[in-house]
């Protein structure tokens, strides 16, 4: 009897033993991971702070907290759990669920993109009714808008992550799916924290109790955020395309192969490589969100008739 529960105790030990040694491969797996998402998390960054632009500077902060918050209980409870369930008894399906993510994106950056060159965004007063809300009605549906964007990014992250330890035990596959939600969302809120309170840090800096040199530098900073961010919102939009595009193209096997064979092409010249495929993929993502937006009217327009 004794012998036998020593023994049971040396198999839970070599199974201890032999977990941890796997557990020691994971800080690698996550700096691989990483570098693999990199592109969709400096989309992320650039798409967050447009959510915070026009809102009473003290609630900025909270804003992002409220959506970081929303953005890491979505991948620790839903897409990390989902991708590991899926991987197992359905892997077939995170494509075309990652594809309807991309045509969304699509969507939503097409939107952005004809109501900046549309000639009737000015509303007439008499003509139209007008909504109006309270702030904090904006601010929730500044939260909501955020967080629909964050969701398909952040599945695209985690699908990456999960396509990166497939052939790992179920140990390492958890460690590691963890370990990128937390890393990835600390450091993509943590910046946009950063950013949208740049022009603060620029007046605290611009105090005259500063050097004169120091003053100079925050003034400068206070006069750029303004320019900076509508830049960064542009470049937001633009990711959205580009991404959406991307997400899309590679989960049909021609498109993927065209690009392939488009980097493959330039592969002498990185820079220009990156640019034309991100060019591609974001005019291919304005024509994919034109066709949605124009598939969403009809479904409106039929559902109002039959109503």
């Amino acid at each position: 009897m004794a012998s036998g529960f020593f023994a049971l105790l040396d198999d839970i030990s070599a199974l201890v033993k032999a977990s941890a040694a796997s557990l020691d491969d994971v800080p690698a797996q996550v700096a691989k991971t990483t570098g693999k998402v990199s592109g969709i998390v400096i989309d992320d960054t650039a798409v967050t702070p447009k959510y915070v632009v026009g809102l009473d500077p003290s609630r900025e902060l909270s804003i992002i907290y409220r959506i970081a918050k929303k953005s890491l209980i979505n991948k620790l409870l839903i897409l990390s759990p989902a991708a590991l369930l899926l991987g197992y008894f359905a892997p077939w399906a995170i494509t075309p669920i990652l594809m309807l993510g991309g045509a969304y994106l699509c969507f939503e950056g097409y939107e952005k993109v004809h109501s900046m060159f549309s000639k009737h965004h000015e509303v007439d007063v008499e003509s139209e009714q007008v909504k109006v809300i309270t702030p904090e009605e904006l601010e929730k549906e500044r939260v909501s808008g955020a967080v629909r964007t964050d969701i398909i990014l952040s599945a695209e992250i985690m699908a990456i992550a999960y396509s990166q330890v497939t052939e790992e035990a179920i140990v390492n596959q958890i460690a590691v799916m963890l370990a990128v939600a937390v890393f990835i969302t600390l450091a993509v809120y943590g910046f946009v924290g950063l950013i949208v309170k740049m022009d603060d840090i620029g007046v605290h800096l611009a105090q005259d109790k500063y050097h004169p040199a120091t003053q100079k530098f925050g003034s400068g900073i206070v006069k750029f955020m303004p320019h900076f961010l509508r830049i960064l919102g542009y470049v937001g939009t633009a990711a959205m395309l580009w991404v959406g595009a991307e997400i899309i193209a590679h989960g049909i096997p021609f498109t993927s192969h065209l690009l392939h064979e488009l980097e493959h092409a330039l592969a002498g010249m990185p820079a220009v490589a990156w640019f034309a495929k991100a060019l591609a993929c974001g005019i291919a993502g304005l024509i994919i969100g034109f066709i949605v937006e124009k598939i969403v009217v009809l479904v409106k327009k039929v559902s109002g008739k039959k109503r």
